[in-house]
């Protein structure tokens, strides 16, 4: 049976229960994922706005604890979903929201923030380290203080980021069961270190693939401008806990924009290019093990990039349109030796502190 008849077989029960919820609490039945079949042991959790579970878990974790109360101001760094979870959820509470991006917001997204109420400040020069995300970051606090008291998300450090998927693994094991192969991006390192988590409480053994791009500091790669946008990172969340990873594959924009097309082409699945990027690594792994249950996360859906990644047009006149996409990552022993287009290495489980350390000084691969 192939990947369409697998995927119009819906698996008994994958939509999750609504909660009883409140008037205007919309988020709250939006946030879990739609659970796909795509192969006979390859299964995607399909977010529309993935971020909304950690932003509404964060937000109204801090409106029970008392640090977010009435009045007071919302205020954090993004240029992507997170931000617009945000805004989803301060629009429905009656919280003032201040989010600080940078020229990469593009404008169908900042109109949608604006129309749900968020301030969006951009901040149109990097900073000479760090790029925009420190650039964005220093000007958040100088909000903070002006907005003081403030309330900030903080995604990349918050625990309760990771914290908020707990609930897409227990979901996972009830509706798929034991899961050996997790495949997603990396960005905050929420998503998939509290998924992986999650897993392993139901199977130690789980192991977690993680998908980075180049010019990402997060696995040992200089930091430098990015394409590929919702993953990798120029400067290092505290929610990424390298130890949770088995492997690690980087890929290019075009490979991952060309995923993206074939994951719609092949499953009538229109997510964004994250989505196929972490396809592209999931449908490698399943097919070189298919004895192993793999399941991908699936951060959006592509409405946001039509415009651009999700036109051949847009595609061709940047030079990131792939007539064939790569059937196999190519292998190095160390982030110094990754050549473009799509890597891999065996990660092993190490520590974040290998990251920084010459090749000769690191831990062996387990």
């Amino acid at each position: 049976m192939n990947g369409r008849a697998l995927n119009r077989q819906a698996l008994n029960g994958t939509a999750p229960v609504a909660r009883s919820v409140g008037i205007g609490d919309a988020v709250a039945a939006t946030e879990m994922p739609r659970l796909v079949r795509l192969e006979h042991n390859l299964y995607a959790a399909c977010f529309t706005v993935m971020k909304l579970l950690p932003a509404r878990h964060i937000l109204d974790t801090a409106i029970a604890r008392g640090e977010l109360r009435p009045g007071m101001t919302v205020v954090e760094t993004s240029s992507g979903t997170f931000g617009l979870g945000l805004a989803m959820v301060t629009a429905l509470r009656g919280y003032p929201l201040v989010l600080v991006s940078d020229p990469v917001l593009d404008a169908p997204l900042r109109a949608r923030l604006e129309d749900l109420g968020a301030r969006v400040e951009i901040v149109p020069e990097p900073a000479p380290v760090g790029g925009h995300q420190r650039a964005r970051l220093d000007r958040l606090d100088e909000i903070r203080k002006e907005y003081a008291p403030a309330f900030v998300p903080s995604q990349y450090d918050n625990p309760l980021n990771p914290d908020a998927y707990t609930a897409v693994a227990d979901l996972v094991h009830e509706r798929i069961g034991p899961v050996d192969t997790l495949v997603g991006c990396v960005g905050s390192g929420g998503s998939m270190c509290g998924t992986a988590h999650g897993l392993r409480r139901h199977r130690p053994e789980t192991r977690a693939v993680a998908v980075d791009t180049h010019h990402s500091v997060l696995f040992g790669l200089p930091d430098g401008p990015r394409t590929l946008r919702g993953l990798g990172n120029s400067l290092m969340p505290g929610n990424v806990e390298h130890d949770t990873f088995d492997d690690v594959h980087w890929l290019g924009a075009a490979e991952a924009f060309g995923a993206t097309g074939r994951l719609h082409r092949d499953h009538a699945l229109f997510m964004g290019p994250t989505s196929g990027a972490a396809h592209l690594v999931a449908r490698w792994e399943a097919r070189r093990h298919p004895d192993r249950t793999v399941l991908a996360l699936f951060a959006d859906e592509g409405h946001r990039y039509q415009s651009t990644s999700g036109d051949p047009h847009w595609l061709r006149r940047h030079g990131l349109h792939l007539t064939v996409l790569p059937t196999e990552p190519h292998t190095v022993t160390d982030p110094a030796r990754v050549r473009g287009h799509w890597d891999r290495m065996v990660w092993g489980r190490r520590a974040a502190p290998d990251v920084a350390r010459p090749p000769h000084e690191r831990a062996p691969v387990r």
